[in-house]
């Protein structure tokens, strides 16, 4: 079996002139992501799932080291392609696999009637022995905006996420509109880096401000936080 290869992922919270002043550097050092669109940004939708005693949501709040947790994604509004995927952290570093679903089986999914999937994808079973026997289900939808930028050497990658919103109406999953509402501070937005072994030097100097500061922030936790139905 191959080694997990984790990634180093750095995030910070900044304003909006911030995270203006800080892409105006990396544009030039950078390529813009050619997924996103002529705006050089694409919105991102992720389903969130948590099992029956939300460990997921404890041991981020606890801080637990080695941990991990599955979501459903798609990217501005399209429900094809959809991807379930399982994001799995160690010690701040991380890792994420992922596999492509059918529109009946994220239908399935969502209506509590999964079934044990005809693929031999890992990550699909590893999906539906969680679902089945830890009870994992939908808990909550992240929505925002993302601006990613690219760089070969380092396999690095630098997103600037704004406007993050959640909503716990879960069945709107893939629906065109979705009540959600904010869950930072007006005018606070999240910068993320993201990188295999190396981070070039002119890289990560072009990301230093005075007042910027490495921050554990999880998109999913905040989202529990602002939409919970269980005692926290």
């Amino acid at each position: 079996m191959d080694k997990i290869k984790y990634r180093n992922e750095l995030k910070y919270l900044c304003s909006e002139q911030q995270l203006c002043l800080l892409e105006m550097r990396i544009r030039h050092l950078c390529s813009p992501d050619p997924h996103a669109g002529e705006d050089g940004r694409y919105t991102v939708r992720s389903l969130y799932f948590d099992d029956y005693w939300n460990s997921c949501y404890y041991d981020n709040e606890n801080g637990i080291g080695k941990r991990e947790k599955f979501r459903l994604r798609i990217y501005d509004g399209n429900i094809t392609p959809i991807t379930l995927e399982c994001k799995q952290k160690l010690y701040g570093k991380n890792h994420k696999l992922s596999h492509q679903i059918s529109h009946e089986q994220c239908e399935d999914i969502l209506k509590e009637r999964f079934q044990v999937p005809e693929e031999t994808d890992q990550v699909l079973h590893k999906f539906f022995l969680a679902y089945r026997t830890k009870l994992y289900r939908p808990k909550v939808i992240v929505e925002y905006e993302r601006t990613p930028y690219i760089y070969p050497t380092g396999n690095v990658r630098i997103t600037l996420d704004r406007n993050i919103t959640a909503s716990s109406h879960v069945r709107d999953f893939l629906t065109s509109r979705l009540m959600a509402r904010p869950v930072m501070p007006a005018g606070i937005q999240l910068l993320e880096v993201k990188y295999d072994e190396l981070l070039p030097n002119y890289i990560y100097d072009a990301l230093q401000l005075d007042s910027l500061q490495l921050t554990q922030y999880s998109k999913y936790y905040m989202a529990r936080k602002f939409t919970a139905h269980f005692s926290i």
